[in-house]
């Protein structure tokens, strides 16, 4: 098996120590590459940084055809990288070929918007004292961009650090998740068949407990981190000086509002609560995970029950299989034991509640009490927990009463209800009529409270990357 390159600068490389990833699955190994050396990361930050002015200057044809570029390679080697996603992430197939998919369209959507980030015009003559004056506003680069990429969506959360970075002309500096490089470094591979100046990216993997020297590396003015809250709370703190964008998770609700009780309509919304509470292992930050329904809802939690015991959980690379193992034996472990102190506190499982090895069983819980880490923190596992509310009010309350806040889903019909819930949740979006895991890669995504700061969607992202940089034209007849 060969061992695969990292990229420093541009340029395929490789380090001393050895790096084994396994299948989440099975154990079975699938890939090597190796460390990033300290001086192998100086050479690909002191890169970026020399680069910096150079990457920013680039016309907007030439970012937007290295952006082309690869989202057309990530379609012609679409079977390839979404067997690369299962293998070291262990999501089953047909998720990670969504997930190349999207990735693609991710690349797709940073070309378009690199051709039109032209900034604005704006008059000055609206008082007296501005006549004859107008503003050229533009953005740029605010300096070289450290990402960190998590493991649960290992390209197309590696494409959006990447992509708006390359579309506004900012050179990065990538990290992905230590479980989870080698779909990062196909990527890196595909880049460097672009014409971008070296320096312009690198991708690194590197340990977690090096990260901390890069996060401090003042040449890196941007810190773009998706991952844990706490991981997240210790970089805003140790570089407050810096621009930092922080996308945490959540524990992502839906509610289910009086006037969606028709058959078709609980049908639809247990359906979509049962695939969306348990895709890529209840990994994704805005899987759903509690659940409210309307008390007059009674026949939505038997069909909530049918849908999530028919999902085939197995060997990710079967494509039957809905639900794969969790990326670790210990990630399982922990849900488990969640799930067991809830029991203990009250709860009662009606489905699901079992692991074996990495997988853990769909599982629905009733009868939680408002305490238990399965409703107050992040499961980031396939639990659903089921609450009743009195009214459309009470769900609201219940959805905000959370230390996170980055999407709800609200299924109902009324559009009153619908403007109500984007008044008055604490979320950053709001999904009407569908669960909080819908996501189009090009809306602005992110959260509130302890979901993090910033969005995520390129034109957002690229906002993120920037500044505004303004040129006052005087003496102009307008």
């Amino acid at each position: 098996m060969d061992t695969t390159a990292f990229y420093v600068a541009g340029v395929a490389v490789h380090g001393d120590d050895e790096v084994t990833v396994t299948h989440p699955y099975d154990g079975r190994v699938v890939g090597r590459t190796t460390w990033a050396g300290e001086q192998q990361v100086e050479a690909a930050v002191a890169a970026a940084a020399e680069v910096a002015d150079r990457a920013a200057a680039l016309p907007a044809h030439v970012r937007a055809a290295a952006l082309d570029h690869v989202s057309a390679r990530l379609g012609e080697r679409r079977e390839e990288i979404a067997a690369l996603i299962t293998a070291e992430n262990g999501k089953p197939l047909k998720w990670a070929r969504i997930e190349a998919d999207r990735a693609r369209s991710v690349f797709r959507w940073a070309a378009e918007e690199a051709r039109r980030f032209a900034g604005d015009l704006q008059r000055l003559d609206t008082d007296p004292g501005g006549t004859g004056r107008i503003a050229v506003v533009k953005r740029v680069p605010r300096g070289p961009v450290l990402g960190i990429s998590p493991f649960n969506f290992p390209l197309n959360l590696v494409a959006h650090k990447i992509a708006p970075a390359i579309a506004v002309g900012a050179p990065i500096v990538l990290k992905p998740a230590p479980a989870t490089p080698l779909t990062a470094l196909l990527l890196g591979e595909l880049l460097a068949e672009t014409d971008l100046p070296a320096g312009m990216f690198s991708v690194l993997p590197v340990p977690n407990e090096r990260a901390a020297a890069l996060v401090a590396d003042p040449r890196l003015p941007i810190v773009s981190f998706t991952g844990s809250g706490p991981v997240g709370a210790q970089i805003r703190r140790a570089v407050p000086e810096k621009h930092v964008t922080l996308e945490l998770g959540g524990n992502a609700a839906v509610l289910l509002c009086a006037d969606y009780g028709s058959d078709a309509d609980l049908g639809w919304a247990a359906q979509r609560v049962a695939t969306f509470g348990t895709y890529q292992a209840g990994q994704s930050c805005i899987a759903v995970q509690r659940v409210y329904v309307h008390a007059g809802l009674t026949g939505f939690l038997p069909r909530l029950i049918d849908a999530v015991s028919a999902l085939r959980t197995g060997d990710p690379n079967d494509p039957e299989v809905e639900v794969g193992p969790m990326i670790s034996e210990d990630a399982a472990r922990r849900v488990e034991d969640w799930v067991q102190e809830a029991v203990a506190a009250g709860a009662t499982v009606v489905a699901g509640g079992k692991r074996e090895g990495a997988t853990y069983a769909p599982t629905i819980l009733t009868d939680v009490p408002p305490g238990a880490k399965v409703v107050a923190e992040e499961v980031f596992g396939p639990v659903l927990v089921v609450s009743e509310v009195g009214d459309d009010a009470a769900g609201f309350a219940a959805i905000n009463d959370s230390a996170y806040g980055l999407q709800a889903g609200v299924f109902t019909h009324n559009i009153q209800t619908a403007f109500a819930a984007h008044r008055e949740l604490k979320v950053g979006g709001v999904i009407v009529g569908d669960v909080p895991s819908y996501r189009a890669d090009q809306m602005p995504y992110g959260g509130m409270k302890g979901s993090g700061v910033g969005r995520e969607g390129l034109a957002s992202a690229m906002d993120d990357y920037t500044e505004p940089r303004v040129m006052v034209l005087t003496g102009v007849d307008l």
